[in-house]
């Protein structure tokens, strides 16, 4: 078995198709307008879809009570966290621990996000 995806249940899928085509996602294939769209990573590696319900509101805050973390590999990490700030989006604070680097940020519909060195 092999991992393919990961479903993000999503209130508004054209907003958070733009923001997360910030953190460097392109479309797969499907459509935001359309309420399901696949971004992949440009290695080619991991796909995160993007799937419009009714159930999910819009936000209320930072949902910090999700069994789920998206995580995105960067090289320099004050450097992507700090384009995220001046873009406007909330970003905690850097931690360091053995050589690993990690911040957690929150997505426009108040899911948790992570950059990280690893």
């Amino acid at each position: 078995m092999q991992l393919s995806q990961i479903i993000l249940f999503v209130h508004d899928a054209p907003r958070m198709q733009a923001f997360y085509a910030r953190l460097g996602l392109t479309v797969a294939d499907g459509s935001a307008a359309d309420g399901f769209v696949r971004l992949r990573d440009p290695s080619g590696g991991a796909v995160l879809a993007l799937h419009f319900t009714k159930a999910i509101g819009p936000p209320t805050g930072p949902r910090t009570e999700t069994a789920m973390k998206p995580c995105f590999h960067v090289d320099d990490i004050d450097a992507a966290r700090g384009a995220l700030v001046a873009d406007g989006t909330h970003m905690r604070d850097i931690h360091r621990f053995e050589g690993i680097a990690f911040c957690d940020g929150i997505d426009p519909e108040g899911n948790i996000f992570q950059l990280t060195t690893r």
